[in-house]
């Protein structure tokens, strides 16, 4: 795939993309909003993460959640304690194991969070992910504007230089 991530288009379109996420963590900064990125490939996850933390000029917090997680609020909660971290970028979500659970008590408790995180909340989604937040917890997910999109085009294998940003 060295055409991938050589092909300009590509570049500038992750490039767009990390520049809107930026810009969309920065204008939220102080209380909550909802961003949801959607990219189906861990490596492009990962990659796209780092570039963000260097082009942000707000500190952004990570946590990776692990399959086992019942809640995504109480687990933010947890995580974060008493410190509302600027920004908070939340990985993972496809490999819980009860993942409809877990969206269905998000979409239950979705005030919550508006209540007690004052931050941007950045959950990296896959496709898969995405259409199941949109139908299991459609009143959290309606809080979101349009995802922010990474892709490869599906004609093309997954291989990678690095692109910066």
């Amino acid at each position: 795939m060295t055409e991938l991530y050589d092909s300009e288009d590509v570049q500038a379109n992750h490039k767009r993309s990390l520049r809107r996420l930026a810009k969309a963590i920065a204008l939220s900064q102080g209380e909550f909003s909802l961003i949801l990125v959607s990219c189906n490939y861990p490596q492009l996850q990962e990659q796209m993460a780092k570039l963000l933390k260097e082009l942000s000029s707000v500190e952004i917090q990570e946590i990776v959640l692990h399959p086992s997680v019942k809640t995504l609020y109480t687990t933010i909660q947890k995580t974060i304690e008493d410190q509302q971290p600027p920004a908070l970028m939340v990985f993972g979500l496809e490999s819980v194991v009860d993942i409809n659970q877990v969206l269905t008590s998000t979409n239950l408790v979705r005030n919550q969070f508006r209540k007690q995180f004052a931050f941007p909340l950045v959950l990296w989604v896959s496709d898969e992910i995405l259409q199941k937040l949109t139908r299991m917890a459609p009143d959290f997910k309606n809080w979101a504007t349009t995802a922010i999109r990474f892709e490869v085009p599906s004609n093309q294998s997954v291989e990678w230089t690095a692109i910066t940003a």
